[in-house]
């Protein structure tokens, strides 16, 4: 059912600089060519590339409104009035609320934390939460990951004598909300110099404008940094810049020394302690965190987040790691349900985008179901339910294709829509879906090339199996934290072989693992893993040859580190014996 990946070579980078760089830091020209390809040429870049440093934060107060924020925030203390933190339900805004709530209760008795009900709330600032605002005494909201489209709840909050400082990183509309302060790098007019911060991010600024101007030590908010970097991880913003030295130090708190809810969490994953990476945030921390607001209440992740004790962290652990057993089992059950419905005909569309609806689908893992629909037929994707008697759901595409253009072209369709490039969620009336269903048909139909239907690998250099030295793992380490815009490396071999231990593994055998040779080295086996490639094994078992493109590796088992190859993709290279 997957479409065959097409491998793309990376453009070499210039010759001179990568000879200049290897020289000058005496590493291999395949690690000083991943540099330049990075924009890092010279000593000192890679000095700062390799070795972050806090000192390399921006000044909080370069971002529009931060002044603003910061007085009105210093009032609310200083006077003893509600303040409530507002966030979304998923990672980045849990994340962002936890970091908030957390920092402001060391200086307030008058705070609490508000996270919209998926179902009863929607999206983002609502009047449900803006009502229980007023009702439970609180004058100012501070919104974490929402709220810069919010310009009409805004106006509400005000009628009733409430102010909001909006902390977001969302593109905003041409007209910015009326609210206190609104804190957005995104907003067309802010020069703050970097514009991909997670809207965890954002909070993280506020406070630490807020520590700067009231001489609050800046080692009091290294504790807030594991919340950071789980941010940063599942909202897959940028891994450069800011967010890569914020990452890179939130890594390092994780690690050594993670709160209590997070230590609960990576135990239930089976994660090591001290060895947690990227990898393990993405695919273990975040997805459990994320299952709080798809199943029950994003609430119970930010009571994890804020325990003080390891107890209730655990109990509170438990319940959401039960919340994502159950997010797994509903998911795979819609997910084969969305893909029957595709191949028997029954989608609303699968020609140009695939689009399919069905009442009865959980509205929290549509965003899921939508990301498994692209990976078997690779189109855009809007995976659509009801709710509150509205059609609801979530958008994912392709690279390339800007669908979130595609669902503003039917805005007037709408009730509400937000989101990016690639991922998006949107609501509208049951009676607007066969015209939404036909122009978005048409949008994409008009606009997306054959080019952007083909799935991609893209390869940053071919790589032989003799350069994979201690000491070429040991500097490719240093690139991380990997993420968008920092990737792990994907490397090219060809002609390998596997060394005859080969074996399908995982449940109904569904992955491999291989320990590689190639022909130039037949006695240094490398041991590597296929996930869902298990349809290759009788041609590798039979000894014949074949390409790889992979990314290298640490795994950690029982206490011991080992280098291990995550196969991406593999090539047959002849007919099998």
């Amino acid at each position: 059912m997957t479409k065959e990946r097409k491998w793309i070579l990376k453009d070499p980078a210039d010759p001179e600089k990568v000879g200049r760089l290897s020289a000058e830091l005496g590493i291999d020209r395949v690690l000083a060519e991943l540099l330049v390809k990075r924009g890092v040429e010279t000593f000192e870049q890679a000095r700062s590339f390799f070795r972050p440093s806090l000192d390399d934060l921006h000044d909080p107060f370069l971002m529009k409104d931060m002044d603003k924020a910061v007085k009105r925030l210093r009032t609310a203390i200083t006077t003893e009035e509600g303040i409530l933190v507002y966030g979304d339900y998923d990672v980045d805004g849990t994340t962002a609320v936890a970091l908030v709530y957390s920092f402001l209760r060391r200086y307030s008795t008058n705070v609490d934390f508000y996270i919209p009900d998926r179902y009863e709330d929607g999206y983002g600032l609502s009047y449900r939460g803006i009502d229980w605002a007023k009702e439970h005494g609180f004058s100012l909201i501070i919104t974490l990951d929402c709220g810069i489209k919010a310009n009409e709840k805004v106006d509400y909050a005000a009628s009733l004598g409430l102010d909001v400082i909006i902390c977001d990183h969302h593109l905003p509309e041409s007209t910015i909300p009326a609210a206190v302060a609104v804190l957005d790098p995104k907003r067309e007019d802010d020069n703050y110099p970097f514009d991909d911060l997670s809207g965890c991010g954002v909070g993280f600024k506020l406070v630490q404008a807020y520590s700067r101007e009231y001489d609050i030590p800046f080692e009091t908010l290294i504790p807030l940094l594991d919340l950071l970097v789980v941010s940063i991880s599942a909202d897959l913003v940028s891994m450069t810049g800011e967010n890569r030295v914020l990452a890179h130090f939130g890594l390092r708190q994780l690690n050594e020394n993670p709160r209590k809810g997070l230590q609960a969490i990576a135990t239930l994953s089976k994660l090591e302690p001290g060895h947690l990476s990227i990898d393990d945030i993405v695919f273990k921390i975040g997805p459990r965190i994320n299952a709080a607001g798809r199943m029950e209440s994003g609430r119970l992740a930010v009571e994890l987040l804020t325990s003080s004790d390891e107890h209730s962290a655990a109990v509170v652990g438990e319940k959401i790691n039960d919340n994502n057993n159950e997010r797994k089992s509903i998911d795979r059950e819609i997910t084969q349900e969305a893909l029957e419905m595709v191949q028997s005909g029954a989608a609303l569309s699968s020609s140009a985008a695939t689009i399919v609806y069905n009442p009865n689908w959980n509205k929290g893992v549509v965003g899921i179901v939508a990301s498994r629909l692209v990976e078997a037929f690779y189109k855009p994707t809007i995976v659509l339910t009801k709710s509150n008697d509205f059609i609801t759901g979530s958008a994912r595409s392709v690279a390339g294709f800007d669908l979130y253009e595609a669902i503003d072209s039917c805005a007037d369709l709408m009730e509400n829509f937000g989101g990016h490039v690639y991922a998006a969620g949107l609501t509208l009336r049951e009676e607007n879906l066969p015209e939404f269903v036909r122009r978005i048909e048409e949008f994409i139909s008009t606009r997306i090339t054959q080019e952007m239907l083909t799935p991609f690998t893209e390869i940053d250099a071919r790589l032989e199996f003799s350069q994979i030295t201690p000491k070429f793992f040991r500097l490719l380490k240093q690139f991380q934290p990997f993420g968008p815009g920092n990737t792990n490396p994907v490397f090219q071999t060809e002609n390998v072989y596997d060394g005859g231990k080969g074996r399908k593994v995982g449940a109904d055998g569904v992955h491999m693992k291989l320990d590689l040779i190639d022909e130039k080295q037949p006695f240094h086996q490398i041991p590597a893993i296929a996930f869902n490639m298990s349809e290759y094994f009788d041609y590798i078992k039979a000894g014949n040859p074949f390409d790889i493109c992979y990314s290298i590796v640490e795994n950690y088992y029982r206490g011991n580190s080992t280098l291990q190859l995550r196969i991406k993709d593999i090539r047959e290279r002849e007919e099998p014996i």
